[in-house]
């Protein structure tokens, strides 16, 4: 029997396949399999506004799997957003709005980039915390001024992936009951049938993380999914998995065949596919009573956000002050002075950045925004907030989040709520399982998302703990990153600095923070202050016009001022600049980069890492004073003298230059 919903959901499946047949490019498979499922959450289910695509309130959307991305711009352009079908037929051009698989900020409608398979799906678990926790602050009876979903649909890929598991044991400990995703259970593979290297039960895995897991057995039965979704709605205390029975290239010559995968169908299993659904061979066809339908859903979508701007004017008028703070949030203002967080360390005279760190966190905790946690090592990482209680089932209001040891997750979550708005969010661990979480920190650059995260024990300087637990390349690796600023300050007031641009930055930020006690620099708190920003400066000039230009990091900016004392007493002239942060440093001009390293000058670079990369600002691959091995267990200190970061070495460095 034809219906105008199977008629919506054709529309959605061959807008798909000809969107990859015409590229020459793409997955078909999936939108064929998944249309219904698509649909079935965006008819029905999904509180969108296509007419301001960041409406605060709206639900959200994750395509985990994104290379069923002609899918969602099939989906996109029928709901009204600013898609037009012209860009579908630029599918995976140069310059359109619909790349290979789906990107944040540049296709309208887009609330999640996925691609790697696995992040969609956790990163919906920073959504979803994100909006149970501004729920818990801001709802008031009578005024449920947030209140939104975090729907997607995930896939066979994704529940491989570790990081999917991780977050899902995440989110089932927190109970977080809006998230409802809806599994395409295919059976299919690139390389063939699941079984080969799935073949577990993935109803009873879920169940195990105190998930909802309910099944569909036909992917086309419209009403089953809904009324497997409103069970899902039902449930406030568990996340829901649905689990439905799809087909991979569905009605096509190849149907559960991973040839349809990554592939065109080709023209004739094409024309064959829209033959047996009794659909005109015809390129991007859309019938007129599909247009006319989603035209009046378009209406009724403007409509729910005018509803929820009626419902804000009233709650202002209430709870004025909330209402103030939430404007406030979602506006991405900083509500505290960040220009004094210097003065913090007046009093102290040796402290480890990670400490240094810890009493900035105090002082930040004071911005509603403000919420992270650690994975398992927040006494370690100086990161709890000692005013705010610890998000979980009980308490919905705590701003600390226990992440449990599951760095990946952290990370993703971070961007997660970074995505949502309304946040400042951080996640914290060692600096040498950053490798853990690093693609999360390349989704965060990608997205430009103002995710922090704090890595501590950032050297060999750890030392008893080891080679496992001493990062070496790790600096060097997350520098590489385009579009993160890494900061490795050299004490507590450039610590400071560092934090405050973290808390203003609109991109994600990389804090790396010694264990180990360095003393405060009060003797140049006036220049830290008004340079340490600028991510390379002169700390200690020359007397007059230096020779070479003593460069470093973190804890090796100290060795660096002492070497200098030494070669000024031996009348050699150097200067010392402290480089907390590459990529700040590349913003400056090039009349400032020449202040602060002048040409003719020779440079030398001190830091307890790979020297590989610095030659690009001493111009010299030898005028580098860093570590080409694993390190060993012994205590820091001794370490750093077997590792040839003294005082010593760095004169008879600059004498050799010389």
């Amino acid at each position: 029997m034809r219906t105008l919903d199977h008629v919506c959901i054709n529309t959605l499946r061959f807008l798909s396949v000809d969107q990859v047949e015409k590229a020459k490019s793409g997955h078909p498979g999936f939108p064929l399999g998944t249309a219904s499922l698509m649909y079935t959450v965006w008819d029905r289910f999904m509180r969108y506004n296509p007419e301001d695509p960041a409406w605060f309130n709206r639900d959200r959307f994750i395509l985990s799997p994104g290379h069923g991305s002609a899918l969602l711009y099939a989906m996109l352009h029928l709901a009204g957003y600013d898609l037009s079908l012209e860009e579908l037929k630029n599918f995976r051009q140069w310059g359109s709005k619909t790349p290979g698989h789906p990107e944040y900020g540049h296709t309208p409608g887009v609330d999640v980039s996925t691609g790697p398979l696995g992040h969609g799906f956790a990163m919906g678990v920073g959504l979803a915390i994100a909006e149970v926790m501004m729920a818990a602050r801001y709802n008031k009876d009578g005024y449920p001024v947030i209140d939104h979903y975090t729907y997607g649909l995930t896939s066979d890929g994704d529940l491989m992936e570790g990081v999917s598991s991780e977050a899902a044991s995440l989110a089932g400990t927190l109970g977080l009951g809006k998230i409802i995703y809806l599994y395409d259970d295919n059976k299919i593979t690139i390389e063939g049938d699941t079984d080969i290297a799935f073949s577990e039960d993935v109803e009873s895995r879920f169940k195990s993380y105190d998930w909802q897991v309910l099944r569909v057995e036909n992917s086309e039965d419209i009403d089953a999914l809904a009324n497997a979704m409103k069970e899902g709605q039902k449930d406030k205390e568990h996340p829901t998995l649905i689990m439905v029975r799809t087909h991979i290239g569905f009605g096509s010559p190849k149907q559960d065949s991973p040839l349809c995968h990554g592939e065109p169908l080709g023209t004739e299993a094409l024309a064959a596919t829209k033959e047996k659904a009794a659909w005109p061979n015809e390129m991007f066809y859309i019938p007129d009573e599909v247009r006319e339908y989603f035209a009046k859903k378009k209406l009724a979508s403007s409509a729910a956000e005018k509803e929820w701007e009626d419902l804000m004017n009233a709650y202002k008028k209430v709870y004025p002050e909330l209402a103030a703070e939430l404007a406030d949030r979602l506006a991405g203002n900083v509500s505290i002075d960040l220009t004094e967080l210097e003065n913090i360390f007046t009093n102290k005279e040796k402290v480890a950045t990670r400490e240094a760190s810890s009493d900035i966190i105090q002082k930040l905790a004071a911005i509603p925004a403000f919420t992270g946690g650690s994975a398992d090592l927040g006494p370690s990482n100086k990161t709890i907030m000692k005013d705010c209680e610890f998000f979980s089932k009980l308490d919905r209001i705590g701003r600390n989040i226990h992440f449990g040891v599951r760095e990946h997750a952290m990370g993703a979550a971070v961007n997660g709520m970074a995505l949502h708005g309304g946040f400042i969010p951080f996640g914290a661990t060692f600096l040498v399982f950053a490798d853990f979480l690093r693609p999360a920190v390349r989704m965060a650059a990608l997205m430009r998302l103002q995710s922090i995260f704090v890595f501590t024990h950032d050297s060999i300087a750890v030392g008893e703990d080891g080679p496992t637990h001493q990062p070496i390349e790790t600096a060097m690796a997350l520098r590489l990153i385009p579009n993160v600023s890494v900061f490795r300050p050299a004490d507590a007031l450039e610590t400071a600095t560092v934090w405050r641009q973290a808390c203003l930055a609109k991109k994600p930020s990389c804090l790396l923070l010694s264990r180990q006690k360095l003393p405060v620099l009060h003797g140049f708190t006036d220049v830290i202050h008004n340079n340490a920003a600028k991510g390379g400066y002169v700390l200690s000039p020359a007397k007059e016009n230096p020779k070479v230009v003593l460069i470093a990091t973190g804890s090796e900016v100290h060795l660096a001022l002492a070497a200098q004392k030494v070669l000024n007493g031996e009348n050699i002239d150097v200067s010392v600049v402290s480089m907390p942060s590459w990529d700040a440093f590349e913003k400056q001009s090039a009349d400032y980069k020449e202040k602060v390293l002048p040409a003719a000058t020779i440079k030398i670079a001190v830091e307890a890492g790979v020297p590989w990369g610095w030659d690009y600002y001493t111009g010299n691959k030898n005028n580098v004073i860093g570590i080409t091995t694993f390190g060993a267990s012994a205590p820091g200190d001794l370490l750093m003298e077997k590792y040839g970061f003294t005082v010593e070495n760095v004169v008879a460095k600059v004498k050799e230059a010389l």
